[in-house]
């Protein structure tokens, strides 16, 4: 006899796909970004996560070293996973969120970008972002599809639990 159609199925906490969420789109995310700079300029993945802890200490977190690089990684899974979470949050109340998470997932990606390079970006300490219109444009994209549709997902997911 098969034991797993015996056992109850265990169903997860809807946080833990509200974290997932976050996790993969962080990870696609900083992969993307690492992948493009280290092809484009050489740039190592250290300097990338330092790029991120800019936002907080400015041009001090190259100097850093890997003290920073982690302080950078940290804040950068710690932003998306709060965009999961916020995610998460409308779409308990919004059901369209969760009945087309594709559609809606390539829409909070646009509003994501549009946040993190018009707002956030501009009143941190790390100053504007690339205008590398290669950069930009793949950007949006990654946005779309590598970080609102994966938390989109993830938050059906929660939601059915």
């Amino acid at each position: 006899m098969d034991a797993s159609k015996s056992l109850p199925a265990r169903r997860r906490h809807p946080a833990w796909y509200v974290l997932a969420g976050g996790l993969v789109a962080g990870t696609l995310d900083i992969t993307y970004a690492w992948a493009f700079w280290a092809v484009k300029a050489g740039v190592s993945a250290q300097r990338i996560f330092q790029s991120v802890a800019a936002g907080l200490l400015g041009e001090a977190s190259f100097e850093g070293g890997a003290a920073t690089a982690a302080l950078g990684l940290a804040l950068h899974y710690f932003i998306a996973t709060t965009m999961s979470f916020m995610y998460y949050i409308v779409a308990s109340r919004v059901a369209l969120l969760r009945r087309r998470p594709v559609l809606c997932g390539v829409g909070y990606g646009l509003l994501l970008y549009g946040i993190m390079n018009y707002i956030v970006v501009p009143l941190s300490a790390a100053g504007g972002g690339s205008k590398d219109l290669l950069w930009v444009s793949l950007s949006i994209l990654v946005h779309m599809f590598l970080i609102g549709v994966p938390i989109a997902l993830a938050t059906r997911l929660a939601h059915r639990t």
